[in-house]
């Protein structure tokens, strides 16, 4: 073939396919076989070899193809999840024992474990968890915890199958695999960067290098013609509508594109939209913008100290807002206790660090702009983009794609406006992801807390007082501080009887990336402090701390900290009972804490409670379903799944509302032309509200069907052949729908279901009915430390949650497992610094071989508003697991940390100061 000018020939065989192709010479492989050859299963999650979501095999071996020069596979042969799965048996095998055993939660990760798996299974049959630990640590996951995905390959060859696979009905309460479990396992999955189409325009965007600066633009329109291939450069200027978004109303304060300040290093200040060869060669060190550097403010204190620059007008010491809770008299309360502890904590920036960055494309189809993105919050998206785009709402669509993950940061708007402002400018496609490094600097992040607390009791251990003060370090823009700040001083007491209470929390304006939600809105630092002192306070009294919380524990009947009192489902004694085995077992086994090899070995306990859904708002789902022409049983299901598997939970719900089997249902996505909204996928309200909605939209899709031939209640329905058929007793009645008149949507039966929790909004103390449901948590970790290097290293969790009833157990136990490796990072490593911290190798999360053995137990104590009694889960999964490990590292070495995370310098220094070594 004709070589064409800079770019060299190239000849490989893909999935036992030959290709000849031109390559650059300094081109990545995992370009070339997404770009170039549209194998699109091989993820991009860095760029820098970091997270091992781009490994493919190489003449069979696994290499990261980030890192692989293309030029380097010449006449080799490259194998990729697609491929393996097409072509062999053994990947086959242990795809369907990825599925079995829910090892794919999102699935971003998902091609990279299965990949480097296959190839030690090629070599090692049947290995040992060892042995997959070290073939599988070069790959990140940031949703399973990692256990699933260990015994999912330690299985692959052992008889019978590890799992219940989906027969039966599969209504609630069954293990069922996911219903979109086998696209994540086969690479069919498609997410934010996958779905553009070959000739879409590529986007970049221009931010500021500072934490705080003003900046000037000079003469874009000159720079941009000089360079071939860029079609238009967006500023605050192209923007028809509001330059603001944001999500809390009366909050909207964060621009589209910064216009003369940036208060955060990231901050957008313009888009560059060119061809896929343009962007990637752009050099934007020639680009038209003077800045001027500003002092910043980092922390709180300095934000409120004297002489500080205000980030927003009205808000003075930079205080965003506030929330208070007060119950009772908390300084007559101390003055009757007999005990009293008091300490102070930290906590830091925490990154989200979802293997996915932002992602997706937009395009303008018949006066309408289409935006596929990776998303929580479709339809909160297309709220934000109408007003920036000054569009009604029938001239916007957001499409959302799959999901790698997104633990509250996908709930914000990242990348829409930019390709919606891009589609419309230019009339053509336009595509973008960010950088795992842009993804960083920009993206919101788990607030940082300084937290002051105490707690007071009778020398019995009856609890009589608690005071809580939290200051929140919210960032640049409000985002889901307002949430943070009112959510915080409900849930500090932790889930306990304490009848004398104060709590109050600020968020506060700084120089940093905005802080938002980040799973558990700031109740996971909150129960970090509570949980700390009760330990402290069991020592001082000199009583077991496991029993100091179960005889303060919450009881049906007995009111909250906010006054509100539930009759039924409060089952945080029960997660608590659920550990004493192992609470007296390990016990027992530390008599000589001391090992032989001169380790420190601790046991430690947390609890915790969460409210699901919004606090004392409005907060609906609706669900849809309907009955085609030829019998299908569809559900418009927009309840968006990021791997917490809200689309087999609620499709498990609706199936056992109207009667048939779970398989029988075929599921539409949550795109908002044709799905009802069901709200945003956060706050652990998936499983409790929309599954509310899909049961109401199941029963009354039921209904209308018994009530066209008369059948009772009781009467059993099936779908065979283009009939529906209704069997009532030693009756059977034949629905024929084609012979029925459909609606608009196609349908001849359709229902819909709505559900909006009962709350009641919180007066000036903070007492009223916040939350309709809460769910409950106890976890307990054993720790080892080595006070020669400060390491510690969990040994083992035992996690007992109240999910009042468990629609899913398979799902329950790999929420739980993915909760407690995420709040094993918040305790040990997790540490995001602005400016410094900005790749996943400075920043680190857990790895394969720091997530211990977990022992799950599940706990039902149903609620009266969860459908079939079930409650959230997935916030719950991660507030108790760094407390019980702080208090672990306390049982083992006497020493209490106060500063999370506790890494090996902060804690040697402690034990140094306590005497150790």
């Amino acid at each position: 073939m004709d070589k064409r000018a800079g770019l060299d020939p190239l000849q490989f065989r893909l999935n036992g396919r030959t290709v000849l192709i031109e390559v650059a010479p300094d081109a990545r492989l995992s370009d070339v076989l997404r770009d170039d050859c549209g194998v699109k299963d091989v993820k991009v999650g860095c760029d820098a070899g970091d997270c091992g979501a781009c490994t493919v095999l190489v003449d069979g071996a696994p290499v990261c193809a980030c890192l692989t020069p293309a030029r380097r596979v010449e006449r080799q042969q490259i194998e990729t999840l697609s491929g393996l799965v097409k072509n062999d048996s053994l990947t086959r095998k242990l795809a369907a024992s990825f599925e079995a055993h829910g090892a794919a939660q999102c699935g971003i990760c998902t091609p990279g474990m299965i990949v480097s798996a296959s190839a030690l299974l090629r070599e090692v049959p049947e290995p040992t968890p060892d042995m997959v630990e070290d073939a599988l640590g070069g790959v990140l996951c940031r949703c399973t915890g990692y256990r699933k995905i260990i015994d999912a390959v330690v299985s692959t060859h052992r008889e019978p199958a590890p799992a219940p696979a989906l027969t039966g009905p599969g209504h609630t309460g069954a293990a069922i695999p996911r219903v979109d479990g086998n696209a994540k396992v086969s690479g069919r999955e498609r997410f934010g960067d996958d779905v553009a189409p070959p000739n879409a325009l590529h986007l970049r965007i221009v931010r500021s290098p500072y934490h705080h600066a003003r900046f000037t633009l000079g003469d874009i329109a000159g720079w941009a013609t000089r360079i071939p291939g860029i079609e238009t450069v967006l500023t605050a200027r192209d923007i028809p509508g509001r330059n603001l978004f944001g999500v809390i109303p009366g909050f909207i304060d964060q621009p589209v594109f910064a216009e003369s300040t940036c208060r955060f290093r990231g901050e957008a200040i313009a888009a560059i939209v060119g061809t896929a060869e343009a962007i990637a060669g752009l050099d934007l060190s020639g680009f038209p913008v003077t800045w001027t550097e500003l002092p910043a403010s980092l922390t709180p204190q300095e934000a409120q100290a004297p002489g500080a620059s205000l980030l927003h007008d009205g808000h003075a010491r930079n205080v965003m807002c506030g929330g208070f809770v007060s119950h009772g008299d908390a300084s007559a309360g101390f003055d009757g206790a007999d005990v009293t502890v008091a300490a102070e904590f930290s906590t830091a920036f925490v990154e989200h660090a979802y293997i996915e960055p932002e992602a997706g494309y937009a395009r303008v189809a018949d006066g309408r702009v289409e935006v596929f993105c990776c998303t929580q919050a479709p339809f909160m998206n297309l709220e934000g983009l109408m007003d920036i785009l000054a569009l009604p709402r029938s001239r916007i669509r957001i499409r959302p794609t799959g999901v790698g993950g997104g633990f509250g940061s996908k709930l914000d708007l990242t990348v829409q406006p930019y390709l919606a402002l891009a589609a419309l400018k230019t009339g053509r496609q336009v595509r973008m992801a960010y950088s795992r490094t842009e993804s960083m600097q920009s993206s919101t992040k788990r607030h940082p807390s300084r937290i002051s607390a105490r707690i007071g009791a009778d020398k019995d251990g009856t609890l009589r007082a608690m005071q809580f003060d939290g200051v929140f370090n919210t960032g640049a823009y409000a985002s889901w501080g307002p949430t943070v700040a009112n959510r915080v001083p409900i849930h500090a007491s932790g889930p306990y009887r304490i009848p004398n209470y104060r709590a109050e929390a600020q968020g506060v304006y700084t120089n940093c990336p905005p802080a938002g939600a980040f799973r558990g809105f700031g109740v996971p630092q909150s129960a970090v402090a509570q949980e700390s002192l009760l330990d402290m306070l069991a020592d001082k009294l000199g009583m077991d701390r496991l029993d100091l919380r179960i005889q303060n524990a919450l009881e049906n009947g007995v009111p909250t900290v906010c006054g509100q009192v539930f009759d039924t489902g409060v089952g945080i004694r029960a997660c608590l009972e659920a550990l004493r085995p192992a609470w007296q077992a390990e016990r027992q086994a530390l008599a000589a804490n001391r090992l032989p090899n001169g380790l420190l070995r601790g046991v430690g306990i947390g609890a915790g409670w969460y409210g699901c859904g919004n606090t004392s708002m409005p907060n609906p789902s609706t669900i849809k379903a309907g009955l085609t022409a030829d019998g299908t049983l569809v559900l418009h299901q927009g309840a968006v799944d990021i791997g917490q598997g809200s689309n087999t939970v609620i499709t498990q719900i609706f199936a056992r509302a109207f009667g048939v089997p779970t398989a029988s249902v075929r599921l539409l996505g949550g795109d908002t032309d044709f799905t009802p909204d069901a709200g945003k996928t956060s706050a652990s309200r998936q499983t409790f509200v929309s599954g509310n909605a899909a049961q109401r939209a199941g029963e009354g899709l039921r209904r209308q069907v018994l009530e066209r031939v008369n059948a009772s209640e009781t009467a059993q329905i099936s779908l065979e052949q283009g009939l529906i058929r209704v069997t009532d007793e030693d009756r059977t009645h034949d629905i024929v729908p084609a012979q029925l008149p459909t609606d608009e949507d196609g349908y001849v039966l359709q229902a819909e279901g709505y559900y909006d929790p009962p709350t009641a909004p919180l007066d000036k103390n903070g007492q009223g009915a916040p939350y309709a449901q809460f769910g409950y948590a106890a976890h307990l970790a054993v720790v080892e430390v080595d006070p020669a290097y400060g390491t510690s290293k969990v040994i083992r969790i035992v996690a007992a949650h109240d999910v009042g009833h468990a629609i899913n157990p398979l799902l329950v136990e790999g929420q739980i497992e993915g909760g407690v490796a995420q709040g094993l990072g918040m305790a040990l490593m997790e540490e995001y610094h602005p400016g410094r911290t900005e790749n996943l190798h400075d920043y680190l999360i857990p790895t394969i071989g720091d997530v211990p053995p977990i022992e799950t137990r599940i706990i039902e104590e149903p609620d009266a508003h969860g459908p079939y009694g079930a409650k959230g889960l997935g916030e719950h999964a991660l507030i108790p697991t760094a407390p019980a490990i702080l208090n672990a590292i306390a049982d083992a070495t006497g020493v209490r940390m106060t500063e999370l995370p506790v890494t090996p310098a902060r804690l040697r220094a402690k034990l140094r100061q306590a005497g150790h070594g």
